[in-house]
């Protein structure tokens, strides 16, 4: 082998025009940014999907009985403050 030869690279010639990238129409612009409209419909699709889903689960009896056990605890800790609160000021 002759040290003096360089390697043979294996490669193909790519025209200018092929790294254009490939847009959707209407969604984006030529730029390959998201139109306002697009944008907007994939954030008013999620918060409907999110909305539909919170009512669903407030919609079953195990969330109304997680709802129920939620506030039992948020009083039991209300009760418990001011009992400290009375125990600190001598009303005990």
């Amino acid at each position: 082998m002759n040290a003096d030869r360089e390697p043979v690279i294996d490669a193909e010639i790519v025209e200018d025009g092929a790294a254009q990238p490939v847009v959707p129409p209407g969604d984006y612009s030529e730029d390959g940014v998201p139109t306002f409209e697009h944008v907007r419909d994939r954030i008013e699709s999620r918060v409907a999907t999110s909305i539909g889903a919170e009512e669903l689960a407030d919609a079953t009896p195990e969330a109304k009985a997680v709802e129920d056990q939620f506030e039992a605890r948020r009083q039991a800790g209300l009760d418990k403050l001011e009992e400290i609160r009375r125990s600190m000021r001598g009303d005990a």
